[in-house]
């Protein structure tokens, strides 16, 4: 039988909570970062009437269903 005191075990507990919470913390930070950047894939921006709109086709110059201009692909916030 493994003999611990108290205040040791008392340190794992909190050291490996610690570590799991941290672990957690930055699995969901970078999930969500992916998530952001796949929304953002297809988003083009008009030049003219500035709405922003998803055009999942390889056109290279998509365009907007607002006021009918042709857009270049430009990347989007800096993800």
């Amino acid at each position: 039988m493994i003999r611990i005191e108290l205040p040791s075990l008392i340190f794992i507990y909190l050291y490996l909570s610690v570590i799991v919470i941290g672990g957690l913390w930055f699995f969901d930070g970078w999930r969500s970062q992916k998530r952001k950047k796949q929304a953002l894939r297809y988003a083009v921006r008009c030049t003219i009437c500035a709405s922003i709109f998803e055009d999942k086709t390889n056109e290279l110059l998509p365009r907007c269903p607002r006021c009918g201009s042709l857009n270049e692909r430009r990347n989007f916030g800096g993800l």
